[in-house]
């Protein structure tokens, strides 16, 4: 393929004469110019645009087509013969008008969206060898950060709109993929839940950020809303094939810097000469850790698609394979999908179906990710074989020969040693029936019956001579079974009156629906030894829950420039007691076209100019690891958990803590935002301003002892708010005939504080400890407190010296009474950025492309648990007989002891990432121009600017310890239409 690819691009083909075709373009009705049309020689890059006079010039071929598109008028399409000039006259178009976006239930021209709504199509997506779909959009859309949560092929990722609104409930957005809303809950052996979609089958990406748009969703939707869109079949269309391919190739960016061999060697020899029995432990090799456990990774992915109509019925047909291997050794992806849509009408177009069913094989090996930390911490001067019977990897053993159960592992052992797989298949379908009455063509009926099902197997097998799991008594070694069932049932079912009264110039669309979903979810687990004869653990287990809800909207437009939106929700969970079950959510936005006032009508500047006014209430609910925190619950103890009595053991029965009366999480938000264009949408964009509440919070909270049999209770306590400010501007500062050039950027501001976690207002409570981190037992390091950010770093004020060298374990005495405990600990510093940006652009020249996407984050900041936990003189040698080696964060510290709560270790990590640069060469004029081929090479991950020094400033919880690094993966690839 390469090769025909290189004999296309150097095989020089007869040209034909070029002439220069002139021209106007004026509207239809009035004869008025029309600036800023957009006229394109179809099936190249070369275009242009018609100036303020309506005039236009541009380079033709005898027997290429010019195509002529404006927003709102019918699109134009001519041959170019013997003409020189050519004068258009272009009739507005009621389509063209009704560019829609996807809302909830529906769509809606975006003209007329009230709420604060923004969608990305395929044409911006971000490039690059993707897998998961959320990288798709990441940077692309203002208040939406969305950050992987490693570099695993498939990874998932964290996605945050506006700021988390919960502290003990899920802070995800709901994602509904082609009308379906699907459990985000995860799956088991499955790394991301959205990896069920290729990326190549996805049209757009819609999010909803402000209430008035989310509330049509209720129950789920108080973290915004993701509506995914995959590609259909377009009635009339001919039939299209679409085929995309690349091969990648990825290796480590970045490493985290422990000690070198001689530089550990030295230090030994150093602190311990006095000491022979550390010295002795001392070997001769020199072996970088991290070179062994990482490596350059092979990908490649390929989708085929087809597009068309069978007697006149659209459809599209999709099949993808994507193969990745991770850069940590045994790491890898293997996924095959298949999408099938059927876009049918009947009865004069009365009657709509849309069928969509998406599948998904998924097989994935999971490298030992233990294997991350153990490559920093292990003695270099050892090798990584010898003569062991531990699978002949070096080993740290006891006088006896066995392994030293508290010693660190052998990095290559832990990754050969453990086959860790799983398969998964998934399927999401919808079938949905609109139906507009004959006898009343304003009123149409529309029923969605969707499902999302899964079924995983995995497994993990650890031989029994495998240090880390060695036991004499018990057999060692680990063989693990589990597999889970998954089902997500749906049924929504709407009324639609739209009405158009043209005496009194108002518009009315109103909709009325019931929505029913089920989600089951079942699955087990059984863990042994390698030999199977000892049960470590066998637990089953059944659950499910229901979401009923009642639902309407009603949109008015007067005079084509005024609106309003009006919707209410009531929804009723079964995760709660019929006493509080169900929340009702009303919301309301209104909206001012002011570009279609009389005064600026004849604009030649202001293209769009639209105020918004937005409020509303969500819920939330979805406790995930809760069915039913309601009821009074009892669990059954694991076999090892039991008691004696005589020569028998009785299992124990755990009973939970329970709160009859949880109740909804609700979350009120106040929106404003200006749409703008400028220049015929040359420049537009928007900025929003919010402020969002949320009350009764769901959360974990401690409890007095003997009130409960545990600690710890799920309930309604505290309020919490956020509020922020985004900007988005787009801009085509360049369009000629051969050169294009367009820009986009996006900033987010968002505070976050917590206003209340009692019931009764006690200032002495210091709040809820969370953030749990490596080293120590039950250590946490974040805190929820009212008056500050949501996991906030809790940690003592460090003391300097004059050189500016941290003392250690002296502190400030912040509260003065001569000691230094608990309350000398402070809220210092926060995860979530005070601001984010996003950044793009694309630049086309004649058939050549080229783009680059980045983002910025400012003023996050991440707990080094590496430095805190590794970089101490006392973890060099342990008397039980092995060695660690340390990161050289010890000459900055001069630590002996870890002091894990120590703000030395909370640091700064804004940064610039560029994400993704890319560069393609597009060949046409292929088979009479029906055929179309682009090749381009991609770098992703291309460079981080940060003063962090730790593996990477992006840590979505804020707590660096062994993350998986994000690979630089360089890809080349190719697209084919036809």
């Amino acid at each position: 393929m390469f090769l025909f690819l290189v004999a296309f691009l150097f095989t020089n083909l007869v040209q034909a004469q070029q002439k220069t075709i002139t021209g106007s373009v004026v509207d239809a009705d009035s004869g008025d110019p029309l600036p800023g049309v957009t006229i394109a020689v179809k099936g190249t890059t070369r275009g242009t645009i018609t100036n303020f006079d309506g005039l236009y010039s541009i380079d033709v071929e005898k027997g290429e087509t010019l195509a002529f598109s404006f927003i709102g008028y019918t699109p134009q399409e001519f041959i170019i013969d013997n003409e020189t000039s050519l004068n258009i006259k272009m009739a507005q178009s009621v389509v063209g008008l009704e560019e829609v976006v996807v809302i909830g239930y529906g769509q809606v021209k975006k003209e007329d969206a009230t709420g604060s709504v923004e969608a990305i199509s395929a044409d911006d997506f971000n490039a690059g060898a993707i897998t998961s779909p959320q990288e798709l959009v990441s940077g692309k859309i203002a208040g939406v950060q969305i950050t992987s949560g490693g570099g695993s092929p498939g990874e998932g990722s964290t996605i945050r709109i506006r700021g988390g609104s919960s502290l003990s409930a899920s802070n995800d957005p709901l994602i509904v993929i082609d009308g379906v809303p699907v459990d985000n809950d995860g799956i088991d052996g499955m790394k991301n839940p959205l990896n069920a979609i290729h990326p190549s089958d996805i049209e757009t990406f819609t999010v909803l950020k402000d209430a008035s748009a989310t509330a049509i969703y209720g129950s789920r939707a108080s973290n915004g809303v993701v509506i995914i869109t995959t590609k259909k079949g377009r009635k009339g269309a001919p039939l299209a094939v679409t085929y995309n391919q690349y091969f990648s190739l990825s290796t480590h960016s970045n490493q985290i810097h422990p000690l070198s061999a001689s530089e550990f060697r030295s230090i030994v020899n150093e602190r311990y000469a006095n000491n022979p029995n550390a010295l002795k432990l001392l070997g001769n090799s020199e072996t970088d850790w991290q070179d062994e456990i990482y490596r350059v990774a092979y990908g490649h992915d390929h989708n085929l698609g087809l597009t068309g109509n069978i007697k006149d019925m659209p459809f599209r047909a999709s099949i993808g394979y994507s193969k990745q291997e991770g850069i940590l050794k045994t790491d890898g992806m293997d996924r095959l999908t298949g999408s099938l849509g059927l876009n049918p009408s009947f009865f004069d177009d009365h009657l709509r179906v849309n069928l969509n069913v998406k599948g998904m094989l998924i097989n994935n090996r999971f490298g030992n990710r233990d294997a991350i930390g153990s490559a920093f911490s292990f003695d270099p001067t050892q090798p990584v074989y010898n003569d062991s019977p531990y699978g002949g990897y070096f080993t740290w053993v006891q006088q006896n020969g066995d392994p030293i159960p508290i010693a660190n592992m052998n990095p290559v052992a832990r990754l050969a040693l453990q086959d860790d797989q799983s398969t998964v298949k998934r399927s999401i379908g919808s079938a949905e029936f609109d139906y507009r009455f004959h006898f009343l063509p304003d009123l149409r009926a529309n029923l969605n019956l969707g499902y999302d099902i899964s079924n995983s197997d995995g497994y993990t097998l650890v031989p029994e001579y495998a240090p880390w799991d060695y036991d004499k008594q018990k057999g060692g070694g680990t063989d693990k079974q589990y597999s889970q069932d998954k089902k997500n049932s749906l049924l929504d079912f709407y009324l639609n009156y739209v009405k158009e009264f043209d005496g009194i110039k108002s518009r009315v669309d109103a909709m009325a629906g019931y929505s029913w979903q089920h989600f089951w979810r079942a699955g087990q687990t059984k863990n042994t030894n390698a030999k199977g004869d000892y049960v470590h653990s066998d637990t089953d287990y059944e659950t499910e829950n229901y979401l009923v809800s009642f639902f309407g909207r009603l949109n008015y437009t007067f005079n084509g420039r005024y609106l309003a939106t009006f919707t209410l929700r009531n929804d009723g969970s079964s995760r709660f007691s019929p006493e509080t079950r169900w929340g009702l959510f009303p919301s309301v936005a209104l909206a001012w076209r002011i570009i279609e006032e009389p005064f600026l009508t004849d604009s030649r500047t202001l293209s769009d100019l639209k105020l918004r006014l937005g409020y509303g209430i969500t819920g939330q609910q979805n406790i995930s690891n809760n069915d039913y925190p309601y009821m009074a619950r009892y669990t059954f103890g694991e076999p090892t958990a039991s008691y004696q009595f005589g020569d028998s053991f009785i299992s124990t029965i755990r009973p939970e803590g329970y709160d009859a009366d949880i109740k909804w999480e609700e979350t009120t938000t106040y929106n404003v935002g200006l749409d703008y264009g400028f220049l015929n949408n040359r420049i537009s964009g928007a900025i929003d301003a919010y402020y969002r509440v949320t009350n009764d919070l769901i959360n974990f909270i401690p409890v007095p002892a003997g009130t409960n049999l545990t600690n710890m209770i799920l309930t309604n306590v505290g309020d919490l708010e956020n509020r922020g400010i985004e900007f988005t501007i787009n801009a085509i500062p360049i369009s000629k005939e051969n050169l294009s050039w367009e820009v986009g950027f996006n900033a987010s501001f968002n505070d976050n504080k917590i206003t209340k976690l009692t019931a009764v207002d006690d200032p002495s409570y210091i709040g809820v400890e969370t953030g749990g981190i490596s080293g120590g037992v039950g250590n946490n390091i974040q805190i929820h407190s009212v008056g500050f950010p949501a996991n906030s770093f809790f940690v003592y004020e460090q003391v300097y010296d004059a050189d500016g060298k941290p003392i250690e374990g002296l502190y400030v005495d912040r509260n003065g009474d001569g000691a230094i405990t608990n309350d000398d600990k402070y809220r210092y510093k926060k995860p979530a950025p005070d601001v984010f940006m996003g950044f793009s652009s694309k630049l086309y020249y004649n058939s050549w492309d080229f783009g680059f996407s980045g983002r910025v984050n400012l003023n996050n900041y991440v707990y080094n648990n590496v430095w805190s936990g590794q970089a101490t003189y006392n973890n060099l040698y342990n008397s039980a007989g092995y060695l660690n080696n340390i990161s050289n964060n010890v000459f900055e510290t001069g630590f002996e002891n870890p002091k894990y709560f120590s703000d030395y270790y909370i640091q700064d990590a804004s940064f610039l990432r560029l994400d993704n640069i890319s560069l393609g060469y597009t060949f046409t004029n292929y088979l009479d121009e029906r055929m179309k081929m682009r090749l381009y090479g991609t770098v992703q991950n291309v460079f981080v600017i940060t003063r962090y020094e730790g593996l990477d400033p992006e840590v979505s919880e804020g707590i660096d310890n062994s993350v998986y690094p994000r690979p630089r993966t360089f890809m080349l690839g190719l697209s084919v239409n036809f």
